[in-house]
């Protein structure tokens, strides 16, 4: 039986760390982590890895549920999928297990509210765009990569892995930076 962790965060500029301590501080044998929105389960390789590779017995460790994912439906299959599989999904903070039934009954509640404030998040984020607008102070997002130094390196013949490393993020990333400069 094996206990492994599974850390994420939704961006790259945030910290894996904090969740890594805590997952090893649990014992878990092994740890994967990924800076990936938890919205859907699109692009989270990570996480599916660990789903392929659960043996009868295993434990999936997270800090939180959030962790897992954001929409309750989500959540929910990814714990079936663990059963399927006769392993437990095991949160942190509370401290919540399916290896009973009341921890089922649990981790639905509070997928449905991991659920329900994401949308409040969505909404107050997007009440706040709009009064922005409105006062003419909006300026959209700001940048996180330089798009020109991007370029700038395609063209000088630089390959979308070497670019990716270069300026911290993925190759997808570069792609479609390269894609939208056309």
């Amino acid at each position: 039986m094996s206990r492994i962790g599974y850390a994420r965060v939704s961006t790259i500029d945030q910290d894996l760390e904090t969740q890594i301590v805590k997952l090893k501080a649990e014992g878990c044998d092994i740890i994967r982590s990924e800076k990936v929105s938890g919205a859907s389960r699109d692009g989270r390789a990570e996480l599916a890895t660990i789903i392929d590779f659960l043996r009868p017995g295993d434990e999936l460790v997270v800090t939180r549920l959030d962790r897992l994912g954001r929409d309750t439906r989500d959540v929910l299959n990814l714990i079936y999928e663990c059963e399927q599989k006769a392993a437990f999904v095991t949160v942190l903070d509370p401290h919540v297990s399916t290896r009973g039934e009341m921890g089922h009954i649990v981790l639905t509640v509070l997928g449905m509210v991991a659920q329900m404030e994401r949308r409040f998040i969505k909404e107050r984020q997007r009440e706040g765009i709009e009064q922005a607008k409105r006062q003419g102070v909006y300026l959209g997002g700001k940048a996180r990569l330089d798009h020109q130094k991007v370029k700038d390196m395609h063209e000088g013949g630089a390959g979308a892995s070497e670019i990716a490393r270069a300026v911290g993020c993925s190759r997808m990333q570069i792609y479609r930076i390269l894609q939208s400069n056309r």
